[in-house]
């Protein structure tokens, strides 16, 4: 199967069949506390973001999604004008494609062309950084005139895709160096398990800036390759898809643990359904977030004018939350006090994190 082909299939299960993790962001367990009398004006209130080195009007990036066939360019190209129309930034799915067949350029260059303003972040895997090199990388960016750069870890979909690579050896020196090149425009992102504490601190040791948690509560992946294997009667994969389902770091988790034990800027994706998850993760201490499987069911139901839909249902949200909490920016939105329950409570007392989230947020005894 070519790789054209596989992203056909991705795109195909991911609008028919139930994707979705079968455990939850987390975010649910988190409460934004009511603030009733903060004297703010809604119309004051300010969403912007500034999201490696561009202004976005919202904290929101369509996540990486696709490219490589005529239907990943007509939806790469309607989800373009959407991120540019309604500031919001936009990533592709990897470029690898592309680099192997050149004919393919243009079903990912397309973002540019209908975006030249807003945020436009290029893709490629890890496996491919490490086994290709800088040069390979920078090309990566390079083909789609893109501001940014994400090099997506997916360890768990390699294994349980037949055609996967599992040699994930050789890729920090190359980070480390892009680091150094790009600095803030260089982004490491999960693609459905999330990154734990350890993991971000690893990541910011290369000089990295930005990572995209990309949790569990999404997309599952591994779902995906399931319904691939199942349709293929190639059994070890389908058995190992059902059995890792829902493996990894929570969203809501990971946001966390990497903001807590490093100082990197999160995009928080895995599961971002509305502004008021985008609330509760900008809360947590996401800098942005991200969506992907909404943006393309949106598409498909309404093309652009129902993805704009989606957008604008989105800031209203936010908008909201942001006014009920007495947040005039996104800043202050991270600092509003906040109860977290539930397992994410479990989770991090057990990793000796909650403390540390809830520092200055608890209600003093003092009158």
């Amino acid at each position: 199967m070519t790789i054209e082909d596989r992203k056909a299939e991705h795109i195909r299960i991911a609008l028919t069949e139930k994707v979705s993790s079968r455990i939850s962001t987390g975010l649910e367990d988190v409460e934004l506390i009511h603030n009733a009398v903060c004297e703010i004006d809604l119309e004051e209130v300010d969403t912007s973001a500034v999201v490696m080195g561009k202004r976005l009007r919202l904290p929101l990036i369509i996540e990486a999604l696709t490219g490589g066939t005529p239907e990943a360019k007509r939806i790469n190209m309607g989800l373009a004008e959407v991120a540019e129309s309604e500031g919001i930034g936009i990533g592709v799915g990897s470029v690898r494609a592309a680099l192997e067949n050149p004919r393919l350029i243009d079903t990912y260059s397309i973002v540019r062309e209908r975006a030249p303003n807003t945020l436009v972040i290029s893709n490629i895997g890890a496996v491919q950084v490490a086994r290709h090199g800088l040069d390979y990388a920078l090309r990566a960016m390079q083909v789609v005139d893109a501001d940014s750069l994400a090099i997506h870890f997916n360890k768990l979909q390699e294994l349980v895709m037949p055609e996967g690579e599992t040699c994930f050896k050789g890729y920090g020196k190359y980070i480390a160096e892009l680091s150094k090149r790009l600095g803030e425009k260089l982004c490491l992102k999960e693609t459905g398990a999330g990154f734990s504490g350890e993991a971000a601190r690893i990541i910011e040791s290369w000089g990295v800036k930005w990572i995209d948690t990309a949790g569990v509560g999404g997309t599952s992946w591994y779902a995906v390759e399931y319904y691939r294997a199942k349709k293929k009667g190639a059994d070890k994969a389908r058995l190992l898809g059902e059995a890792f389902w829902d493996w990894g770091v929570p969203t809501a988790v990971s946001i966390v643990e990497a903001k807590t034990c490093t100082g990197l800027r999160v995009i928080a994706s895995g599961g971002i359904r509305t502004g008021i998850d985008a609330a509760k993760a900008i809360a947590l201490g996401a800098d942005c977030t991200g969506m992907a499987l909404p943006f393309l069911k949106a598409f498909s139901k309404g093309g652009v004018e129902e993805a704009r839909r989606l957008v604008k249902s989105f800031e209203l949200a936010l908008r909201f939350a942001m006014f009920l909490t007495g947040a005039r920016n996104l800043d202050e939105l991270s600092k509003v006090p906040i109860v977290v329950r539930g397992k994410t409570m479990e989770w991090l007392e057990q990793r000796g994190l909650l403390n540390k989230l809830l520092d200055g947020r608890r209600l003093s005894h003092e009158s």
